[in-house]
C-alpha cells in the first residue's frame, strides 16, 4: 500500500543531494614544491588530475633525486671509510655531498607526499618543502665555503695549514648548517602561503616575498663566488709565473697551466650559472599563476646541479679517485697519477 503524497497521485518531493566530501580523487589544492600551478596541460596534484595522472615532470624530478642521493651517498661513504681523507678540504666536500644527498631525498619525499600519501597531510607538505629549502641552501653555502677555502689556501699559502685547522672548519660548517636548517624551518613556523593561495610563489608553499629574498640572496652569493674565483685565478697565474721564472720553464708549460686553470674555472662557474641563474631570475618575476611547465623546465636543471657537483668537486680529486679504485678493484692502475694539487690548479 502506498502512503504519503504518492497515495494521492502527487509526486514525491525532490530529495536534497548529498554533498561529496573531498577525497584523493577530487582534491583541488595546488601542488607542493616545485609549484605545478594548474596551468594548461598539467595534471592536478595528488592524483587529482585527469583520472589521477602523474605528471611526467614529477617523475623526472623523482628520478633525478634518486640518482642525486645515490651518487652523493657514494661520496660520503668514501670520505667516511678512508681515514686519510680528514683534511678541512674533504670536510667541506663532505658537507656538500650531505647537502646534495638530502636534496635528492627531499625530491623523492616531495613526490611521495604529493602522489602516495593518503590522506594528504599539510604538515608533511610543509616538512618536504622545508627539507628541500634547507638542503639546497646548504648545498649553495657549501659551494661558497669551498670557494673561500680555495681562495685562502692560495692567498695565505704559507700559513694556511696552521690557521685552517680541522676544529675551526668543523665549527664553521656547523654554524652554516644551523643557518640553513633555520631557513628550512620557516615554512613550518608559519612563513607559508597555505592560507592565502594568492601569495604563493612558484615554490609553493613559499610566499612570493620569501622566494624573492631567497633568489636575491642566491644571486649575491653567486656574485661573491665569481669574484673570489677571479681572484683565485689571478693569484694562481701569478704563482705559475713565479715558478716558471725560478725553474726556467719554457713558455708552453706555463701556457698549459694557464689553460687548465681557465678550463676548471669555466667548468665550475659555468655549470653553477647554467643550472641556477635562470631558475633564480624566474623566481623573482613569476608567481603561482604562471604555467607549471615553465617552473618544471627550470627547476629540473637546478636540481641536476646536485648531480654534477660530485663529479666536479669529488670524483676529480686524486685522493678520492685513489680511494674509489681501492674500494672497487682493490688496486690502483699503473697509469693513475696522484700528482698533488699545486697553486696553479684552480
Amino acid at each position: 500500500m502506498l502512503h504519503g503524497p504518492a497515495a494521492m497521485g502527487e509526486p514525491w518531493p525532490p530529495q536534497p543531494q548529498q554533498q561529496r566530501l573531498p577525497g584523493p580523487g577530487n582534491a583541488s589544492e595546488p601542488p607542493a614544491w616545485p609549484s605545478a600551478a594548474d596551468g594548461p596541460g598539467t595534471a592536478a596534484p595528488g592524483g587529482g588530475g585527469a583520472e589521477g595522472a602523474v605528471s611526467p615532470w614529477d617523475i623526472a624530478l623523482c628520478a633525478t633525486g634518486t640518482a642525486v642521493a645515490g651518487e652523493n651517498a657514494l661520496v660520503l661513504a668514501v670520505l667516511f671509510y678512508t681515514p686519510s681523507l680528514r683534511a678541512p678540504m674533504f670536510l667541506l666536500i663532505g658537507s656538500l655531498a650531505l647537502a646534495d644527498l638530502l636534496a635528492g631525498l627531499g625530491l623523492v619525499a616531495n613526490f611521495a607526499v604529493r602522489y602516495l600519501l593518503r590522506p594528504p597531510s599539510e604538515a608533511a607538505e610543509l616538512a618536504a618543502a622545508g627539507l628541500l629549502l634547507a638542503a639546497f641552501s646548504a648545498s649553495v653555502c657549501s659551494l661558497l665555503a669551498i670557494t673561500v677555502d680555495r681562495y685562502l689556501s692560495l692567498y695565505n699559502a704559507l700559513t694556511y695549514h696552521s690557521e685552517r685547522t680541522l676544529g675551526f672548519t668543523c665549527a664553521m660548517v656547523l654554524l652554516m648548517w644551523l643557518l640553513c636548517l633555520g631557513v628550512g624551518l620557516l615554512p613550518l613556523l608559519g612563513w607559508n602561503c597555505l592560507r592565502d593561495q594568492s601569495a604563493c610563489s612558484i615554490l609553493r608553499p613559499v610566499t612570493k616575498d620569501n622566494a624573492a629574498v631567497l633568489a636575491v640572496t642566491f644571486l649575491l652569493l653567486f656574485a661573491l663566488m665569481m669574484q673570489l674565483y677571479l681572484q683565485i685565478c689571478k693569484i694562481a697565474f701569478r704563482h705559475a709565473q713565479q715558478i716558471a721564472v725560478q725553474h726556467q720553464f719554457i713558455a708552453t708549460a706555463q701556457a698549459t697551466s694557464t689553460r687548465k686553470g681557465l678550463s676548471t674555472l669555466s667548468l665550475i662557474l659555468g655549470t653553477f650559472a647554467l643550472c641556477w641563474i635562470p631558475f633564480a631570475i624566474y623566481s623573482l618575476v613569476a608567481d603561482s599563476s604562471y604555467p607549471a611547465v615553465y617552473t618544471y623546465s627550470l627547476a629540473l636543471p637546478a636540481t641536476c646541479n646536485s648531480l654534477i657537483n660530485p663529479i666536479i668537486y669529488a670524483f676529480r680529486n686524486p685522493d678520492i679517485q685513489k680511494s674509489l679504485w681501492l674500494a672497487c678493484c682493490g688496486c690502483i692502475p699503473s697509469t693513475f697519477s696522484s700528482r698533488p694539487r699545486t697553486s696553479s690548479d684552480v
